[in-house]
């Protein structure tokens, strides 16, 4: 049997899970990872995303968009801007997530006119959070970019 962990994942609202672990799946900025027992120890940001946690009972989904995790000795923990059980996922609450990225994307467009780099940044995270409806089978309304 692998060897298991603890991870904690937390929102500014509520603590979302505290379970011991064999491997958690993250959505990190660079790119996803998979985090088990004996990681190496690593300080990541988050993207919008699946955040998948493997259990004895099976496996728990989370929608988590921004934040980090940190993997230490102790396990991982992840600290999320905002994040939800992929169960309470509705089509009402991922609209409202898609149109809060593309008003960040139209306001950095306007706060930053000839500044690429903070437009990409938003136009990245609008990308990422409509990306994130398909993997769950949701259905996007596509923001024009």
């Amino acid at each position: 049997m692998a060897e298991t962990f603890t991870f904690d994942l937390v929102s500014p609202e509520r603590r979302l899970a505290q379970l011991e672990v064999t491997e958690v799946q993250i959505p990190g900025a660079d790119g996803d990872m998979t985090a088990m027992a004996s990681h190496a120890p690593t300080i990541t940001t988050l993207r919008p995303g699946i955040l998948r946690a493997v259990h004895a009972g099976g496996t728990d989904e989370y929608v988590v968009v921004g934040g980090f995790a940190e993997i230490g000795e102790s396990g991982v923990t992840v600290l999320a801007e905002q994040a939800l059980p992929r169960a309470e996922m509705s089509q009402e609450v991922y609209d409202r997530l898609v149109e809060e990225a593309a008003q960040a994307h139209s306001r950095a467009k306007e706060t930053f006119v000839n500044e690429p780099g903070p437009v990409d940044d938003a136009a990245k995270l609008l990308s990422d959070m409509v990306a994130v409806g398909g993997h769950i089978g949701l259905s996007p309304r596509q923001p024009n970019l």
